[in-house]
């Protein structure tokens, strides 16, 4: 697999923008939320807000679904634990990669 095919590029794509990661911020928070509740978290319009609702969802990190005349989003918690996972071996990468090197480092002398 190469780097452009990872699928959480799309994921980290869409959270880069931060009118979306305050629309995700926001989900986390509050739960699931009608979106007319999204359209005072920038100061952009509503068909504005539509198109970050819609970049989010085709990345998988909300869902959608109509109740009514309402369209209500979540975030897809699929996609918050493969950021988890991701994020944890990330760190377990570094933690022994900064193991290793503080093995090789000379350690002070006490005095």
């Amino acid at each position: 697999m190469t780097h452009d095919q990872h699928p959480l590029i799309p994921i980290f794509s869409a959270l880069a923008d931060p009118t979306r990661f305050a629309v995700v911020s926001k989900l986390l928070e509050d739960g699931e939320t009608q979106a007319g509740e999204l359209h005072g978290l920038a100061d952009i319009s509503a068909p504005a807000i539509s198109r970050h609702l819609k970049i989010l969802k085709e990345a998988g990190v909300i869902n959608q679904r109509k109740s009514g005349t309402n369209r209500l989003y979540s975030v897809n918690p699929n996609a918050v634990e493969e950021l988890s996972a991701w994020t944890k071996d990330m760190r377990k990468f570094w933690e022994a990669g900064l193991d290793r090197l503080d093995a090789i480092l000379p350690k002070p002398k006490k005095d």
